[in-house]
Order: structure tokens, then sequence, then C-alpha cells
């Protein structure tokens, strides 16, 4: 997978890009049960830079978050399929249940959340604006997550 990259790595990948002038916008998420939600919002925030940045929730962040159930794919298999996307550049796994720690080491110019989060809600807020960073809030896309997929699934296909 040759997006998926050490903390080290993405971090000198970044100061290269931000050095030819590349604006590097950094979001996160577990994508797990990766769906047109997903492909839409990634889209979105690589066109609010040149080089997007995708911090990938790993396992241990997932059922930390969302359950001992979850995720449903694997991080690597989910770092594999994301790595297929064209709107990512790179892509780096943290264990945190936020990705404060690793966009304080890769210092993005711009930080990307989707509509169903508020400045006042996002932890990671204040780190950003703290480095000169700039923070966007996208739209939601209501009716589009993977919990909505499992529940399909589990009405139509459960015991």
């Amino acid at each position: 997978m040759p997006k998926l990259k050490t903390l080290e790595k993405a971090k000198s990948i970044i100061k290269d890009q931000q050095e030819l002038g590349k604006k590097i916008v950094f979001t996160n998420g577990c994508f797990d049960i990766l769906h047109a939600g997903h492909t839409s919002y990634l889209q979105d925030a690589k066109s609010c830079g040149d080089f997007l940045v995708l911090g990938l929730n790993s396992d241990k962040s997932v059922q930390s978050i969302k359950g001992p159930k979850r995720p449903i794919v694997a991080e690597k298999y989910r770092a594999k399929t994301l790595s297929a996307l064209e709107s990512i550049d790179l892509i780096v796994l943290f264990d945190e249940d936020t990705p404060i720690s690793t966009i304080n080491t890769l210092k993005p110019n711009i930080f990307v959340k989707g509509g169903d989060y508020s400045f006042d809600t996002l932890p990671e807020y204040p780190v950003v604006i703290g480095y000169g960073g700039e923070v966007k809030i996208l739209p939601f896309v209501d009716g589009l997550s993977t919990s909505t997929i499992i529940d399909k699934i589990l009405e139509v296909y459960g015991s």
C-alpha cells in the first residue's frame, strides 16, 4: 500500500509538499465499510487544498470509539481500499480516539471534518488554530453511514 506511511515518513512528505507551496488538507475517520458518503466527503475534502492526508483510526482506536464489535473491516483492508481512491494522497494510522497528536506532528494547513461536527465540539480545533491552521466543516450527507448499512444488513439477513 504505497499511500500508507509511518507518521515520520508522512511528516517528511508533507514538509516537502508545503515547501513546494502545496496546501495540505487533513481529515480523519474510521471508514469502516466504505460507502458513497465517504467517497463524496473525501472528494470534497481534497478540493479544499492540493494534497489530502487521511488519518485512519486503527482497529484499536475504532474499538475504543465504536465498541468491541467494530471495526467490521480490519485496518489493513480499510487502508488498502482507501489507497485506491484518487482523492487521497497519503494515509497515516493512529491509535488514539482523536488525531490531535498526529495533527500536531504533521501540521496540515487545513483540517476538515463533516457537518455532524461544529467548531465548539471539535477537540482538534484549538490545536489547528493554535499553530495557524484553518478548520473547515463540510456539509453532512444524511442517511449514509456505516451504522445504517450494518442495521440494514441485520434487518434483511439477521436471524
